[in-house]
């Protein structure tokens, strides 16, 4: 049986984040864990009680003019970058990697995990409570609206939603 170790409090100490613009404002309650592995650019805020994942080995890049609404859940093991001009609505969930299926003979909570990129590109909106799946890329100018779960990338301009979600209409 593995077993596990704590990754520690993470409370947030900017002098140990790789690289922190101006303006930043990081409220009550975050959480910060491998804050070597997370950059964060200009007027950036980061709201009540989320917590912030930047994995041992992979980096979470935030971008400038980026906000971040409470208690959201970001799990840099593959790596997130996000762009520019981008607002995440408050709960929403972003987990880079998943558990591979490698049989019956290995519970699944044991067996090899795979990494694989999220990026979230400039002027994004992600609406509140949104899921955001490991291997998406969403496109400049897309709109998440609330609860969605994105399994897949979209065309620039998307407005999407549902479980899982699908595109709307274009704008």
């Amino acid at each position: 049986m593995k077993l596990y170790k704590s990754e520690g409090h993470g409370k947030p100490d900017l002098g140990k984040i790789s690289r922190v613009g101006k303006n930043v404002v990081i409220e009550d309650g975050v959480r910060i864990f491998h804050p070597e592995n997370l950059e964060i650019g200009d007027n950036v805020y980061i709201g009540h009680d989320t917590i912030i994942k930047a994995y041992y080995k992979d980096k979470i890049v935030i971008g400038s003019n980026v906000w971040i609404g409470q208690g959201c859940f970001i799990h840099g093991a593959g790596g997130i970058e996000i762009g520019d001009f981008v607002g995440i609505g408050p709960g929403v969930k972003m987990h880079a990697a998943y558990h591979e299926d490698t049989g019956r003979e290995t519970p699944i909570i044991f067996q090899d995990i795979s990494f694989s990129k999220i990026i979230i590109e400039e002027d994004v909106n992600i609406g509140i409570g949104a899921i955001v799946m490991n291997g998406v890329t969403i496109r400049k100018g897309s709109k998440v609206g609330a609860g969605a779960v994105v399994t897949r990338t979209f065309p620039e301009y998307s407005v999407m939603a549902g479980v899982p979600a699908r595109v709307m209409r274009v704008r």
